[in-house]
């Protein structure tokens, strides 16, 4: 298990506002080894949609670079693309 940072999970409590799921789904993506990076890009290409979520969730198993190129985060750009979509980490 890879812990979520705190710009991550701020990110899905924004995207799944609803009681009780951003934790729960925090605790799923907890699940990906991968890293930041890969965890990212299953919120960015889920943008508040369960089923995108579980989806990209899945899709990690088979190919996490998959889920990379979904959430826009495949390109060398990728730090920077993070840092603007999650804040600047400390």
């Amino acid at each position: 298990m890879t812990d979520v940072t705190p710009r991550l999970a701020s990110r899905v409590r924004r995207d799944f506002p609803e009681p009780g799921s951003a934790d729960a789904l925090i605790g799923r993506l907890a699940k990906v080894d991968e890293g930041e990076r890969v965890q990212a890009a299953v919120v960015l290409w889920a943008r508040g949609d369960l089923g995108r979520f579980d989806d990209s969730l899945a899709l990690c198993q088979v190919d996490w670079r998959d889920v990379l190129v979904r959430g826009g985060l495949a390109d060398d750009d990728w730090p920077e693309r993070l840092d603007a979509e999650l804040g600047i980490s400390a």
